[in-house]
């Protein structure tokens, strides 16, 4: 069966991150997380698309139980029905709005 890609972001979706970034440390799993990636994988491939290092990335989805469900991780954006990401516009075609989204950005977790 061909299931359609997302593409999920690791910081600010998956785990705890609220903006203190360590290289060497990726924070604990949000509440919620393992259940949505489960039920996710079971209609869509889960591609997890993260700026860290791929291989602490692949060593906190084993860690936290998520690797029967998350077909590969990646920091190359791939092919994709769907990005879901903390730190994203979506573009509605309108330069201006966008010129507009990027001035009044905030994340999630500062609003």
């Amino acid at each position: 069966m061909y299931k359609k890609t997302v593409l999920l972001d690791l910081d600010g979706v998956l785990n705890t991150y609220c903006g203190k970034y360590n290289e060497n440390f990726i924070e604990p799993i949000s509440d919620g997380a393992f259940e949505f990636v489960k039920n996710l994988s079971l209609d869509y491939k889960v591609v997890i698309f993260t700026s860290r290092n791929l291989l602490l990335a692949s060593k906190w989805i084993i860690e936290n139980g998520l690797e029967d469900f998350i077909e590969n991780v990646t920091n190359v954006k791939e092919p994709a029905y769907l990005t879901i990401d903390d730190r994203c516009i979506k573009f509605n075609g309108s330069f201006q709005d966008l010129k507009s989204n990027i001035e009044d950005f905030k994340v999630w977790y500062k609003n």
